[in-house]
């Protein structure tokens, strides 16, 4: 059966932000494991701490993002948030870690790109599915 007309409320996720939104999980579960191990060996420092503590939130949120899916604006609130706080991070770990030895850093720092990177396309995403194309626009009519 065809579809005729535009629907305003959304019933989840789209499959790109839902991609997206898995890989960004994904990358702050990584981090969260290697920076909590860190910590558990002596790496102390306040980025380091800054960063696991972001990656916490993250996994902790965005599972309840998941959930509140169909509510227009609350994903793309949680996205522009935590997209400004995984840039902070991306640059703590890019000043400190880049010219490190060790590997573990290394994935750290690639893995806070990518939650940073996905999360940027997130916001994005959404603002002009979401926003842009959506129920934002009005026209009078004369």
């Amino acid at each position: 059966m065809a579809r005729t007309g535009r629907t305003s409320a959304r019933t989840g996720l789209a499959p790109f932000l839902l991609a997206s939104s898995a890989i960004v999980w994904i990358s702050a579960v990584i981090v969260m494991g290697i920076l909590a191990y860190l910590v558990s060996e002596g790496t102390r420092g306040d980025f380091v701490i800054y960063s696991l503590v972001i990656s916490v939130l993250t996994t902790i949120f965005y599972l309840a993002a998941f959930f509140l899916a169909g509510r227009p604006g609350f994903v793309l609130l949680f996205n522009l948030i935590f997209s400004y706080l995984w840039l902070v991070v991306v640059v703590y770990t890019a000043s400190s870690y880049t010219y490190s030895n060790s590997s573990l850093l290394h994935a750290v720092e690639a893995f806070s790109f990518i939650a940073f990177f996905f999360l940027f396309f997130n916001v994005l995403y959404d603002w002009h599915n979401g926003f842009y194309r959506g129920g934002a626009r009005t026209t009078a009519v004369v």
